[in-house]
C-alpha cells in the first residue's frame, strides 16, 4: 500500500499538480525557534535574536511581592496564562527528548533548550511553595480591551495563584508534566538543573493528586483557558513522571486511573491521548503489563492516530485540499500536535519492526510518516492558496498576524507610547502589513474549505500561539 491510499482523492490529486518537491524543513525549523524569543517576557537576554522585541513586564509579581518575572505571553496579547504555557514546554520538551539528535545536526538543540529553559525558569519562580503554584500574570479582559505593545502596556498585572484552599489540579498537573518532561531534555546537559525540576514535578504532582479542583475556580482570570477536567492533567504527569524516574508511585496511579476512552484531540485543555501513546510506549518497552487496563491506553491511542490518518471508525475530517480539520478557531493547534504524536509513535514502531493495525488497514511507520510529511507540507505552503501559514516561510504568509507586538512599530523604533485605545485606531485597523514579522509563529489556519481570511481582526484564523509551534518543533526535526 503507496502513503496516498491514506489520502483523499482531491489531495492526491492536488500533490501531483503541485509536485514533489521537497520543503526546507530545516529552515522552517529555524523559524520556529525563533518564535519563541519572540513571545518572551520580561528581561531579554544578550544574545536574544529577535531585536524588534525590548524588555517587558519587569514588574510581574510586584502585587504579591514575588518575583514572577520571565515566561511567555501565550499569543497575541500579553498575559502569562499557566495552562497553555505549561502544555508549550511539555510539548517543546517532547520534541528534544525524541529529536534532540536532529535537533543538533541541524544545529538548533542550544536554541531548543533555551526555549525550554525560558519556560522552566518562570515556572520555578512560579512554583513558591510545594503547594503553592502561580498560575497567571495579568487581567485578560483589559488586556483584551487594549492593543498595546508589551513593552509599554498599561493594563494590570495581577498576578493570581492556586493553593491548599484555592486548588487546581489541572494547572499543577500540566505543570508537574512539563517540569517531569523538561527533566529528561536536561539530563545529560545540565543534571543538576535537571534534578531540580524533577523535585518541582514531584511536588505538584503530589498537590494536584491530594487537593483537587479546576483552576479556574480558584482563578476566575484563567476563563481564558478554562479547563473542562483535571482527570486527564493527572494522568499526564503521572505518565511523565514515570518516563522520567521509572518509579512505582506513578505505575500504581496510571493502572487505576480512568483510561480516557478514545479522544477527539490532543490539546492544551485534553491530555489523554497524549498520555495514552506513553503508555503505549511503556508497554513497548516492557514496563508495563500489556494486559487489562493498560492494553486499553494502547488501544485509545492507536485508535486516535488511525483516526488521524484516516483509517479509523471515526475518522478527522480534512478539507478537500488535504488539512486535517477539527475546529473553526485556531485549528492548526490540533494538527501540529497531532502530528508529533504521530512521528513519534512511528518511530516507536519502527523500533519494534511493527506496524499499526487500524480497523480500515495496516499502515506501516513509513506511511504514519508520509501522512505526517504532507500535513507539515500543506501548513508550509502546499495547499490550495499557496500561501505558508507560518509566518516568515516561503514567498507568500500572514501579513496581518493578530499579534500586538508584531502589528505596532517597534519601541526600538519610536518610543512614544501606543496606548491602550490609541493602538486600536492606530494600529489594528490599519489596512497593511504588521511592522514586525513574528518569524515561526504559526496563524489557526484556513477554514474547513481552504479559504483564508488575512485580516488582523480575524483571531480565529490570523492568531498564532506558542502551543501551535510548540510541538511542531520536533515534527520539523524529525523531518529535517
Amino acid at each position: 500500500m503507496s502513503p496516498k491510499t491514506l489520502l483523499p482523492l482531491g489531495f492526491s490529486l492536488l500533490l501531483l499538480l503541485q509536485g514533489a518537491a521537497s520543503l526546507n524543513y530545516g529552515a522552517a525549523l529555524t523559524k520556529s525557534l525563533l518564535y519563541f524569543e519572540a513571545q518572551r517576557s520580561g528581561k531579554l537576554p544578550p544574545n536574544q535574536r529577535v531585536l524588534w522585541r525590548g524588555d517587558s513586564a519587569l514588574q510581574d509579581g510586584n502585587d504579591p511581592g514575588v518575583d514572577l518575572v520571565g515566561g511567555y505571553y501565550d499569543a497575541g496579547d500579553n498575559v502569562k496564562f499557566g495552562f497553555p504555557h505549561a502544555f508549550t514546554v511539555t510539548l517543546l520538551s517532547w520534541g528534544v527528548i525524541e529529536y534532540g539528535q536532529q535537533l543538533a545536526a541541524k544545529k538548533e538543540l542550544d536554541h531548543a533548550m533555551e526555549a525550554i529553559k525560558w519556560g522552566t525558569d518562570y515556572f520555578i519562580k512560579a512554583h513558591t511553595q510545594p503547594n503553592v503554584l502561580y498560575g497567571q500574570v495579568g487581567d485578560g479582559d483589559a488586556d483584551h480591551a487594549c492593543w498595546e505593545r508589551p513593552e509599554d502596556m498599561t493594563t494590570p498585572r495581577t498576578s493570581s495563584k492556586i493553593d491548599e484552599q484555592h486548588p487546581g489540579s489541572d494547572l499543577a498537573g500540566e505543570t508537574a508534566a512539563a517540569f517531569a518532561a523538561a527533566s529528561m531534555a536536561f539530563s545529560k546537559s545540565d543534571p543538576s538543573y535537571s534534578s531540580q525540576l524533577l523535585s518541582h514535578g514531584k511536588q505538584l504532582f503530589d498537590f494536584a493528586k491530594t487537593h483537587q479542583g479546576l483552576y479556574q475556580s480558584s482563578i476566575p482570570q484563567a476563563k481564558f483557558y478554562a479547563s473542562s477536567g483535571f482527570e486527564d492533567e493527572l494522568v499526564w504527569a503521572a505518565a511523565w513522571l514515570y518516563r522520567a524516574t521509572n518509579d512505582q508511585t506513578y505505575v500504581n496511579y496510571l493502572g487505576s486511573a480512568n483510561t480516557g476512552g478514545t479522544r477527539s484531540v490532543f490539546s492544551w485543555d485534553d491530555k489523554y491521548t497524549g498520555a495514552q501513546v506513553l503508555v503505549a510506549k511503556f508497554i513497548m518497552e516492557g514496563r508495563v503489563p500489556s494486559t487489562g487496563n493498560w492494553l486499553n491506553y494502547k488501544s485509545h491511542a492507536e485508535q486516535f492516530i488511525c483516526n488521524t490518518v484516516q483509517k479509523g471508525y471515526h475518522n478527522v475530517k480534512m478539507t478537500r485540499g488535504g488539512a486535517l480539520w477539527w475546529l473553526s478557531w485556531n485549528n492548526f493547534q490540533y494538527t501540529t500536535s497531532a502530528l508529533l504524536l504521530t512521528i513519534s509513535y512511528a518511530d516507536w514502531l519502527n523500533t519494534e519492526r511493527s506496524n499499526l493495525n487500524c480497523p480500515n488497514g495496516q499502515v506501516s511507520p513509513d506511511q504514519l510518516i508520509a501522512f505526517a510529511r504532507l500535513q507539515v507540507d500543506y501548513i508550509l505552503g502546499k495547499n490550495p492558496r499557496g500561501m505558508s501559514y507560518m509566518l516568515g516561510y516561503g514567498a507568500r504568509f500572514p501579513q496581518q498576524l493578530h499579534h500586538r507586538g508584531s502589528s505596532i512599530v517597534s519601541i526600538k523604533k519610536d518610543k512614544r507610547l501606543v496606548t491602550c485605545k490609541g493602538g486600536y485606531t492606530e494600529w489594528f485597523n490599519r489596512q497593511a502589513p504588521n511592522p514586525n514579522i513574528v518569524y515561526g509563529a504559526i496563524a489557526g489556519g484556513p477554514d474547513q474549505y481552504d479559504n483564508y481570511n488575512d485580516s488582523r481582526p480575524n483571531y480565529e484564523q490570523a492568531e498564532s500561539a506558542t502551543v501551535n509551534t510548540a510541538p511542531f518543533v520536533g515534527v520539523l526535526a524529525r523531518l529535517a
